[in-house]
């Protein structure tokens, strides 16, 4: 509330952030318990209130209420037979979020954690993400309860089969488009593209990116994710005068975006000495053996400690936490949301941090971020850092489209530009509303403005 006091400019901020948080008031009281979604509409929502202190149009035409509010929000049980002929059943989720620049898009995710408020937080933060890529996609995702994890292939091909025969409903290459996520590698979009195929008697690529590239995938999408995210991060230390050439890297997780992330830092001449899968990390002092790790992960689906029956002098340890322990001087957490706490975070700053680049979604909890910025940290955030992987899922529809196929190098280079792109759009952004050098605040507010702006043209939808 004003007072008699208040300037016009304080009476104008008072109004941003009473309009943010009445807006994230809603929002609790209509999700309780969906604590995920929460912190991604407070991170950013918040970030928002320059936007609103700045034009009123956004309050005036209740832009925000109706963009935190999925367009649609679909769950669906998944019943199959395991190998004992067992009838098991999962719970499927689609949340379509919003299709103001484009068709839904974004990846579904098996695992057991998968629950309303997992898929909306990634669904709400996919709207953003997928309106930094330039690209002309609307924000979505999926996904399901289900655990792939010591799941035979014939397992993971029957729910596959009947996880896509009640998705199939609900999307299409003009409508929504689902890629992959945790859980979902080219083996699983393989079975839920081929039971598509088969329900609708059509051969629609675009309607699954992610593809293997024998049946309408792109060149390069396989690493798009970790590129991506290590060419925002080189964006961001090149301003500084730096570069990855003989810095220390720790990267968390050891699946599709991690061991990408790995390959590309140790192109760019750094030595990353830390990888983990959910059971526990790997410290290789003298760098991490990707060749032997991409065997590990992607041929024998085994566990990262496996890593020491060909490497004895590297160390094993049980629980991923304390990854964040080991001296670094760029830190990509690679894993799962909420991997990187205020504790881990002041560690890595005492022990010199540099930068920290998202490669997860949301790896970082919010008084993480609080400390890497108020340290001096560079910070590229999931939205900006890991939005690669869409970008190249945008560039292998539009090959579909065209019934084009294009080079490994000539996807590399447009995914290379348009992280370019997204750099210097969250840097604009956030110089223009008062917080230079905060990618947090950039990349939030220049997502949403080209989202805004067009939710704005086409009315009250």
């Amino acid at each position: 509330m004003t007072t008699i006091q208040d300037t016009p400019v304080q009476e104008t901020q008072n109004v941003a952030k009473n309009y943010v948080n009445s807006v994230l008031e809603t929002i609790k009281k209509r999700n309780p318990n969906e604590n995920e979604f929460h912190q991604a509409a407070k991170e950013i929502l918040d970030s928002l209130v320059p936007v609103f202190e700045k034009d009123a149009k956004y309050i005036e035409a209740g832009v925000l209420e109706r963009i935190v509010e999925p367009e649609r929000m679909i769950t669906f049980r998944v019943p199959w037979v395991d190998d004992n002929g067992k009838v098991q059943v999962n719970r499927g989720f689609r949340v379509q979020f919003n299709s103001a620049i484009g068709p839904y898009k974004g990846g579904l995710r098996f695992h057991p954690s998968v629950n309303a408020s997992i898929i909306k937080f990634l669904g709400f933060e996919q709207i953003f993400k997928n309106s930094l890529t330039g690209q002309p996609i609307g924000g979505g995702k999926g996904g399901s309860d289900f655990d792939p994890k010591g799941k035979s292939d014939a397992e993971i091909m029957r729910f596959c089969q009947s996880f896509m025969t009640e998705l199939s409903r609900h999307i299409g290459p003009d409508t929504d488009v689902p890629a992959g996520d945790i859980g979902v590698g080219g083996r699983e979009i393989g079975y839920l593209y081929g039971q598509y195929k088969r329900i609708s008697n059509t051969v629609a690529a675009g309607i699954l990116t992610g593809k293997g590239i024998g049946y309408g995938g792109s060149l390069a999408r396989t690493e798009a994710t970790g590129y991506g995210a290590v060419y925002f991060v080189n964006e961001m230390l090149k301003d500084k005068g730096e570069s990855f050439e003989g810095k220390t890297v720790v990267i968390s997780g050891s699946g599709n975006v991690a061991i990408y992330a790995t390959e590309k830092a140790t192109e760019l001449g750094a030595k990353v000495v830390a990888l983990s899968d959910s059971n526990g990390y790997i410290y290789d002092k003298n760098g991490i053996d990707l060749a032997l790790v991409k065997q590990l992960k992607e041929v024998e689906r085994k566990r990262i400690s496996e890593y020491l029956q060909t490497h004895p002098g590297a160390e094993y340890h049980e629980g991923c936490t304390n990854i964040w322990t080991i001296p670094c001087d760029i830190a990509l957490p690679c894993a799962t949301q909420n991997e990187i706490d205020e504790d881990s975070a002041q560690t890595l700053v005492s022990n010199g941090v540099i930068a920290v680049g998202e490669g997860a979604n949301m790896p970082s909890t919010l008084e993480a971020i609080d400390v890497f910025l108020n340290n001096g940290v560079l910070f590229g955030p999931a939205k900006a850092a890991n939005a690669g992987g869409v970008a190249v899922s945008a560039l292998e529809m539009a090959q579909n489209s065209a019934r084009i196929a294009w080079s490994f190098e000539e996807v590399d280079a447009k995914l290379h530009e348009i992280m370019s792109n997204i750099y210097q759009q969250s840097k604009q952004a956030a110089e223009e509303y008062g917080h230079p050098g905060n990618f947090v605040y950039g990349a939030n507010i220049a997502g949403f403005k080209k989202v805004a702006d067009a939710m704005l043209a086409q009315g009250i939808i």
